[in-house]
């Protein structure tokens, strides 16, 4: 599974990033992570405000910063829904 973090680096970046992977960790998810920090490449995915949580490109939440509890739902949630 490839954890995207969507962002151009800022403090709530780069704690999304600390989130997505203890939440990935509490789970026992085999994850890699990717940084998608240019502002083109954000856009593309449909991320107007940062900083953005995406799996396997499929944006799961953006705009602020969630908690590892909202994390570790929405990680739960997408992957239940991957069969």
């Amino acid at each position: 599974m490839k954890i995207q973090i969507l962002g151009t680096g800022c403090p709530k970046c780069r704690r999304l990033e600390e989130l997505a992977r203890q939440a990935a960790d509490n789970l026992g998810l085999s994850y890699e992570i990717e940084k998608i920090d240019r502002i083109n490449d954000i856009l593309k995915m449909g991320v107007m405000i940062t900083p953005g949580l995406a799996i396997d490109n499929k944006v799961l939440i953006s705009g602020r910063l969630p908690s590892l509890s909202e994390i570790t739902s929405a990680m739960t949630t997408y992957l239940a829904k991957q069969g």
